[in-house]
């Protein structure tokens, strides 16, 4: 049996706190009779509302929180096998990892966003595979093409500033680094995203995109940050902020150069955009559904039967009939005048 929503279990220590109420009502309430007459005129007058049919009520109130809870939790079970076509494309993410990426001209910082935006963007996907590379003055394949997704999140989510040793930018590496990733020597059904700040430390980015597009790799560009340029912050201790400065001992700026993502774009057929201080992936992700998908084969895929149903129905079972018993008991009995 499989859970769709196990969180929900955490309402079961609920039960005990139902108990203990009751417990405590109730001692309330005897303590309130006693102050009104004895206890044995308190019980001669209220025998007909006896502790028993409270319990009963009550333990079907618990019995319909119970059921409720694990329809809340919506139980699977009852496994059924299907044959499943996937289809998609290969979609390769480059990120730039240079030291330009800690810049805070977009919260809470370049890296830390965009990182956020391409965990939003694997959640996006259905049946692509996905891979990253991470670059800065060299680039290395962080994640492969994989059809797995939660595997892709978490080698992002380890994803630093601090990997390469070699500062700088080197977009072209990257480009290169990314075709030969793809492993396939059809021309299509690939793409690359690039997430950079465009400030190119090698050159012949434009030319390395080319040569991509001739494997048929398709390219969109996505520019991180302002244009006016913001310091880089290197360390942060004791409240106090270290920015980077150059050998002579001025503060080094970072910018956007959208001048030359535009033309890695352009080179290989792709698109270019700025996403300035707001970035998103979601106009890529449009593009990239409207692409051609390729056939990926056909896998056995285990599915689940949702069962909450019954379990919702007992636990309302449970609660009308616990709404129609009476906290008193029937009894048809003379008054005599006195009790004996």
């Amino acid at each position: 049996m499989r859970f769709g929503n196990p969180e929900f279990f955490l309402l079961l220590f609920l039960l005990p706190l139902f108990a203990g109420f009751f417990i405590w009502a109730y001692q309330r309430k005897i303590s309130a009779l006693k102050r009104f007459a004895s206890l044995d005129l308190v019980n001669k007058l209220t025998s007909a509302a006896g502790l028993s049919r409270q319990v009963i009520k009550w333990s079907f109130f618990c019995a319909f929180f119970l059921f409720m809870t694990i329809a809340l939790t919506r139980p699977r079970f009852g496994a059924k096998v299907e044959m499943v076509e996937r289809k998609g494309i290969d979609i390769m993410v480059a990120l730039d990892i240079s030291q330009s990426m800690l810049a805070e001209d977009i919260a809470p910082n370049r890296i830390d966003r965009a990182k956020h935006e391409i965990s939003k963007l694997i959640d996006a996907l259905k049946g692509d595979r996905i891979g990253i590379i991470v670059f800065a003055g060299e680039s290395f394949v962080q994640c492969p093409l994989t059809l797995d997704y939660g595997a892709a999140k978490m080698f992002l989510n380890a994803v630093s500033t601090g990997w390469v040793e070699v500062q700088g930018t080197a977009l072209a590496d990257a480009i290169k680094q990314a075709s030969e990733a793809f492993r396939s020597k059809a021309r299509k059904h690939k793409v690359m995203i690039l997430i950079s700040d465009g400030e190119d430390h090698q050159g012949k980015a434009a030319e390395a995109a080319a040569a991509a597009a001739r494997e048929g790799v398709v390219i969109y560009t996505v520019g991180v940050g302002s244009e006016s340029g913001v310091p880089i912050p290197v360390s942060k201790g004791a409240g106090n902020v270290v920015y980077k400065k150059d050998a002579s001992g001025s503060l080094v700026m970072t910018k956007l150069n959208p001048v030359i993502l535009e033309k890695i774009a352009v080179e290989s057929n792709g698109k270019y955009f700025h996403a300035g201080t707001d970035l998103s992936l979601s106009q890529i992700m449009q593009e990239i559904s409207r692409m051609e998908k390729k056939d990926l084969g056909t896998a056995n895929l285990a599915t689940f039967e949702e069962r909450y149903q019954f379990f919702l129905l007992i636990a309302l079972i449970f609660l009308i009939i616990e709404f129609f018993i009476s906290e008193r008991s029937i009894r048809k009995q003379e008054w005599k005048g006195r009790f004996e």
